[in-house]
């Protein structure tokens, strides 16, 4: 098996040492790549400072082309690209073509919004001072992007890195998950493909601890980490000039209000609430974790609740019909293990699941949890969910936001005044109401308040995030 080449300045490259990377559900290798050396990262960076002003020149139809093309290709490559996630990921195939469908989605947003993105005119002449004059605000990129990505969408969370910062004719440097790089140098095999001029892209497979040379950098004065939450933080501190946005996770929670009260809407709680606790084995920063039922309907809702878990199938995620995979590794899964133990020493009873085989562990419900627990404080990062009752709607909100994140939540109600009492409420970056915390689209703006980060992802969000406004005034302009 030859390594696979990544990526710099554009060009295919091989570097020093060897990344080996192994199917979580089988420890099978399933490819290589190589490490960038100091001399390649060096090269990256210089070639990204040297095309900024070129890129930030290219006009709105190149970018959107560049754009439109890896959209295409990956709608061509799906079934090839959503095997190679499930391989080096361990998410169920069913979930990695529905990320390849999203990373499609992600290319071909961008490549509409590059054509859009045309800044505004403003009126000056509102003050008799100014008579005769207009101002044109655009966005002008800050310079290249350094974007930090995780191993839980080894495409997708990639893609909201490279998307905007292409759209906005932004240089960008990827450090993709040393777990997972392969997805992201098959992007960059189809970033290669078109005419992007060189060193507009990067793509770098480096341990981790290498990162902070990136991160220092100041030719790199935009940071995008999505990871977790202490090595956001410490990336914040480190460089307080730079503009850096942080998607950390959180700990999600789900309100069945009262008024959610027929068996059909019970149901369907049970079922996407189950789904999507579970659905890339809870490696999934707005997986449902935390469940908070009022009071006269819980002991209605927990045995949907746990009967809906117990019908999801867990194995082999190449096969169509799994719904629960492996975590990323069985170090991962002997640590969700131990929280869920210790949750059990402390007075919470197992509903369902609770068993690891190797670095599967089953879609697991817990009840009479402590509120102190790490299951109930901490991002699990793993298939378990925390089910509690609750006597009113704000109390349940209370409860939502007794916790250090602050990403989005899900509110099961009907009640127009409840919705909009959730939004008001609720200390996080979106209400989703009538479902799950789950639900992401990804041309919306997406991010958390408190420890779930800073700043926005969805293409026109990371767009003005990797932009400055620039105001030129026209002075003696009849309007």
């Amino acid at each position: 098996m030859e390594p696979t080449a990544f990526f710099v300045a554009g060009r295919p490259a091989h570097g020093e040492g060897e990344l080996t990377v192994t199917h979580p559900y089988d420890g099978r290798t399933v490819g290589r790549t190589t490490l960038a050396t100091a001399d390649q990262v060096e090269a990256a960076v210089a070639a990204a400072a040297a095309v900024a002003a070129k890129a930030a020149a290219l006009p709105a139809h190149e970018r959107a082309v560049a754009l439109d093309h890896v959209s295409r290709r990956l709608a061509e490559r799906a079934e090839e690209v959503a095997a190679l996630i499930t391989a080096e990921n361990g998410k169920p195939l069913k979930w990695a073509r529905a990320e390849v469908g999203r990373a499609v989605s992600t290319f071909r947003w961008a490549a509409e919004e590059a054509r859009r993105f045309s800044g505004e005119l403003q009126r000056l002449d509102t003050d008799p001072t100014a008579t005769g004059r207009i101002a044109l605000v655009r966005r002008v990129p800050k310079g290249p992007v350094l974007g930090i990505a995780p191993f839980n969408f080894p495409l997708n969370l990639v893609a909201h890195k490279v998307a905007p910062a292409i759209a906005v004719g932004a240089p960008i440097i990827v450090k993709p998950a040393p777990a997972t790089p392969l997805s992201a140098l098959l992007l960059g095999e189809i970033l290669a493909e078109t005419e992007l001029p060189e060193g507009m892209f990067s793509v770098l497979p480096l341990p981790n601890e290498r990162a902070a040379e990136l991160v220092a950098d100041p030719r790199l004065p935009v940071v995008s980490f999505t990871g977790s939450g202490p090595v956001g933080a410490a990336i914040r501190r480190s460089v307080p000039e730079k503009h850096v946005t942080l998607e950390l996770g959180g700990n999600a929670a789900a309100v069945i209000c009262e008024d959610w009260d027929s068996d059909e809407d019970l149901t369907f709680a049970a079922h996407r609430i189950a789904t999507f606790s579970n659905y890339q084995a809870g490696q999934s920063c707005i997986a449902v974790q935390r469940v908070y039922v009022h009071e006269w309907l819980y002991d209605g809702f927990l045995p949907r609740l746990v009967a809906s878990v117990e019908a999801l199938r867990t194995g082999d995620p190449s096969d169509p019909l799994t719904d629960v995979g492996p975590l990323v590794s069985v170090e991962a899964a002997e640590r969700v293990e131990a929280w869920v133990d210790e949750a059990v020493v402390a007075g919470a009873s197992i509903e369902v699941g609770g068993r690891r085989e190797g670095a599967t562990y089953p879609p697991t419900v817990l009840s009479g949890v402590p509120k102190d627990a790490k299951v109930c404080t901490e991002e699990v990062f793993g298939p378990v969910l925390v089910v509690d009752r609750i006597e009113n709607n704000q109390a349940a909100f209370a409860a939502v936001n007794d916790s250090a994140y602050g990403l989005q939540a899900g509110v099961f109600t009907h009640r127009l005044d409840v919705a909009f009492a959730a939004s008001r409420t609720l200390e996080v970056g979106g209400v989703i109401v009538g479902d799950v915390p789950s639900y992401r689209a990804d041309q919306m703006p997406y991010g958390g308040v408190k420890g779930s980060g800073v700043g926005r992802e969805g293409l026109r969000s990371a767009m003005e995030d990797y932009t400055d406004p620039r105001v030129m005034v026209l002075t003696g302009v009849a309007l």
